[in-house]
């Protein structure tokens, strides 16, 4: 597992340019499925044929948030706009990786007050002399991401995109360790969830499951003075409630209670007061489906050292598998 999440969190794949990503999960998945396929909008479904003919959506986002250039000065100074939800006061003396190759720190105009800092204020120094020099390298439309390395620190996992490639992490064991199910289970590599979740919109149209299940990270409430919220690294993944996508049907949520709880697997409730998941577009595919989330505790998201524990990771995997055996 531990070289599984190391490959995952340092792969490339901002929204929108994830093939990267899912070129390689496709090499780690598909001896194990009956049918792989990418999508229009990329996404990678992976079939494991079961002898019902309900169908189960498993469903991580591959994308991670990121930047895309807009501008060059005459300075060869890059400016840029946000893939997905980024803080200004948390990029500010970065490193980023462009996908060309490119690095650059992120530098700002001087300011008098720091609670002015803005993405307009800011730029991609990537030491070029000149517009002419910096046009050599980048483009205007170029993307990147954070440039961080990935690290196994005693029971916790430390790197970038860790939301969702955990996530991925936990589909990928999972569907390796299913053995002859009793529904028809798709394994979706959702992209572009972090604009808007539009991979798992166009995948559970497409797909039109019975139930839909995501698996994603959640934020917690265990570092000092953080928002009151109940959920802490180290205590078991957390079965959501509800978040601002979807109010999770109390059916979905008991049934999963009750795997974890005759399985003996520490679990956490997560009601998330901001944010969605893939589950808030599956839920609403086409009739509508029923939907739950397996979320993982993380600290720092969006960040470039995101935090999670190496426990509640393979404790998700194991209630994913229980969920295979759910009768509705």
């Amino acid at each position: 597992m531990d070289r599984l999440m190391k490959d995952l969190s340092e792969g490339f794949g901002p929204s929108g340019h994830e093939k990267m990503v899912t070129d390689y999960i496709k090499s780690q998945i598909m001896d194990f499925c009956d049918e792989v396929k990418t999508d229009k909008l990329g996404n990678l479904i992976a079939l494991k044929k079961g002898k019902s003919d309900k169908k189960i959506m498993y469903a991580a986002h591959v994308d991670e948030i990121g930047i895309l250039v807009t501008f060059i000065d005459d300075n060869g100074f890059l400016r840029f706009t946000n893939i997905g939800g980024l803080s200004p006061h948390l990029l500010l003396g970065q490193r980023i990786k462009l996908e060309c190759g490119v690095t650059g720190v992120i530098g700002t105009e001087r300011i008098t007050d720091i609670s002015k800092l803005n993405l307009e204020k800011m730029f991609i120094d990537i030491g070029a002399n000149s517009k002419e020099e910096a046009e050599e390298l980048v483009s205007i439309g170029e993307v990147g991401t954070f440039c961080s390395n990935f690290e196994v620190k005693q029971n916790h996992y430390i790197g970038k995109a860790l939301d969702d490639r955990a996530g991925c992490a936990v589909l990928i064991e999972a569907l390796k360790d299913i053995k002859n199910p009793d529904h028809n289970l798709y394994f979706v590599f959702t992209t572009q969830e972090e604009v808007g979740l539009r991979g798992a919109t166009t995948a559970s149209y497409s797909i039109n499951p019975d139930l839909g299940i995501a698996i994603d990270v959640t934020a917690v409430g265990d570092t000092p003075k953080a928002r009151r919220m109940a959920v802490s690294l180290g205590k078991g993944p957390a079965i959501k409630v509800k978040d601002n996508s979807i109010m999770v049907n109390p059916m979905i949520k008991d049934m999963m209670i009750k795997k974890a709880q005759d399985n003996n697997i520490p679990y956490q409730l997560e009601v998330l007061e901001f944010g969605g998941t893939d589950s808030g577009a599956i839920h609403l595919s086409r009739e509508g489906a029923w939907a739950g989330v397996i979320s993982l505790p993380c600290r720092y998201i969006h960040t470039s050292n995101e935090m999670l524990s190496k426990d509640d990771v393979k404790n998700a995997v194991k209630l994913l598998k229980l969920t295979t055996e759910f009768d509705f």
